[in-house]
């Protein structure tokens, strides 16, 4: 929108702990509307229209106290209660004026069609249309098999065809365990919200993932990738050789969960041929239950490990047992001792959770309803005290801000939202839409991390396509890592750092992959919790 570049133009200075933070891209009318205002002396705020600059609503404002991730000794300004549509700026006696917003019904369209289509920019093996257009790279026809992945049937050196699917992140690699979560999301979207466009755009990673299964025995490849991590080119002129790379129970059993939810919303013959690969997958990891898989040598690219493989096998049993009905898949899960976690690629136990949870009344005995529902409201319940403790009213802890913190948020905003689903509670959605406030811009930095969207987003994600395509603007509609005190790139960075406080260590540079990079993982709740409360 003009409007929004013009505003990051002439609001640039307000960055920085002097500064209103808000959702910078908008809300719904009816929506909960908070923003966080650093300490002053003012005790209320105004609403003004952000053409004429007349006021048309006043509240006071709300102790909030000092947020141990940035230091910032806060108050809170709640215009829940403001409804009338149209484009406004917050205001306090002695800062200066919000950027603007807007309030309008399904305020998200724009940022829903970008996150999606965000993932669409990401495909591997096609020529890309529009204004990002770039010509098609990794067809992925001809990969190499790992010696680490070597079988009876496929030995060392073997060329087999593993095109299509996401590229990962900011690198041009594909790995099964992130696709996993990743797709799983955006199949939820579909079967909890009907979201559009999400069943087309996830088939293109299924295609991939279905021929990443050895046939002879159901096991399935870690990962796809170069030896190294390519330059920053773009994906046609990055042409070392590809390999497919050990088999591993995470990435089988990932597989087996996703295929049995693709099974559930696609249908016949693709239908058939997914739960058909999810059980050969299945039964691999019985067979091979303690396939971890460990980084050869001679592979320097992302290693996704992972060792601890209970809330895995719980997750592909829950997804099978709700597509089959199989009283035997629904006893693998051992719910009784699964702790309900919000969920990340390394701890799917929450996703176990949500799925149950959605299809909790057409579940065959023996579902335990009860303690599906109890397990799921019971973690909605500590996110909620989270958020009503936090004085920037996010969910998330200090200790919370990791590598990609802005999708640990999100990831606890689609959790929200689920239990809302099962059980309303008007502070679940609250707290959901909070999290979606921080991303677009109610967060310490005073910005937005969405590329392309809200004042001032990220203009240098480390994401390939984005530095090298010549394009001044970035690719559109990805949500950055976000900030986390770890600092790994900070010697790869000639910028400093501003801030080792968790919720200000960021740099909006290529250099800092550990702040501002993208990720298939991080975008996919971003595009749930869009579609859920665009309304």
């Amino acid at each position: 929108m003009k409007w929004l570049l013009l505003a990051c133009v002439a609001l640039a200075p307000l960055a920085g702990a002097q500064s209103i933070k808000l959702n910078t891209v908008g809300y719904a009318p009816d929506a909960a509307k908070l923003a966080v205002v650093p300490r002053t002396a003012a005790a209320s705020f105004s609403v003004v229209d952000a053409a004429s600059g007349q006021t048309v609503w006043r509240g006071p404002l709300q102790a909030a106290g000092v947020w141990d991730a940035s230091g910032e000794d806060l108050q809170l300004a709640d215009f829940s209660a403001w409804r009338q549509p149209g484009r406004y700026r917050l205001q306090v006696a002695g800062l200066p004026a919000s950027a603007p917003f807007v309030l309008q019904p399904r305020p998200y369209d724009a940022l829903y069609t970008a996150a999606l289509k965000a993932f669409y920019y990401n495909r591997a093996g096609m020529a890309i249309a529009g204004p990002y257009a770039r010509p098609a790279g990794h067809p992925d026809t001809e990969v190499r098999v790992h010696a680490s992945a070597a079988s009876p049937g496929r030995p060392a050196g073997t060329l087999i065809s593993s095109p299509k699917g996401w590229y990962d992140a900011g690198d041009y690699n594909k790995y099964i365990v992130n696709s996993g979560i990743a797709t799983y999301t955006l199949l939820a979207a579909h079967e909890h919200l009907r979201a559009p466009g999400v069943l087309e755009e996830a088939r293109w990673n299924l295609d991939w993932m279905l021929s990443m299964q050895d046939p002879a025995d159901g096991g399935v490849y870690h990962k796809l990738t170069n030896l190294e991590f390519d330059g920053m080119v773009m994906p046609h002129q990055a042409t070392t050789p590809r390999y497919v790379v050990q088999k591993s129970t995470a990435a089988t059993l990932d597989f087996a969960a996703v295929m049995a939810v693709a099974s559930r919303v696609y249908p016949q013959p693709a239908s058939a041929r997914m739960l058909q690969a999810a059980r050969a997958a299945w039964a691999w990891a019985q067979a091979h239950p303690h396939q971890i898989y460990v980084q050869p040598a001679d592979v320097k690219t992302g290693e996704y490990g992972d060792d601890q493989l209970r809330d895995e096998f719980a997750w592909a049993a829950a997804e099978l047992f709700i597509t089959t009905g199989e009283p035997a898949f629904y006893r693998a899960i051992g719910l009784e001792t699964l702790p309900a976690r919000v969920a990340d690629w390394q701890d799917v136990s929450g996703l176990v959770y949500l799925s149950l949870s959605h299809h909790r009344r057409a579940l065959a005995p023996p579902a335990d309803v009860a303690r599906i529902e109890a397990g799921l409201e019971a973690l909605a319940q500590s996110l909620l005290a989270q958020w009503r403790a936090s004085p920037y009213r996010i969910s998330m802890r200090a200790g919370e801000f990791v590598w990609g913190s802005n999708a640990v948020l999100l990831n606890q905003a689609m959790t929200l939202l689920v239990a809302n689903a099962q059980r309303p509670h008007p502070d679940y959605v609250r707290a959901a839409q909070s999290a979606l406030d921080y991303v677009l811009g109610r967060n310490a930095l005073g910005r937005s991390l969405v590329t392309g969207q809200g004042w001032n987003p990220p203009r240098h994600p480390h994401h390939r396509p984005s530095q090298a395509d010549g394009i001044a603007d970035p690719v559109p509609g990805f949500v950055v890592g976000g900030p986390q005190p770890g600092q790994q790139d900070a010697a790869h960075c000639r910028q400093a750092y501003p801030s080792a406080l968790p919720a200000l260590s960021y740099l909006d540079d290529v250099c800092s992959y550990a702040s501002n990079e993208v990720a298939i993982n991080w975008n996919a709740p971003l595009v749930y919790v869009a579609a859920a409360l665009n309304r």
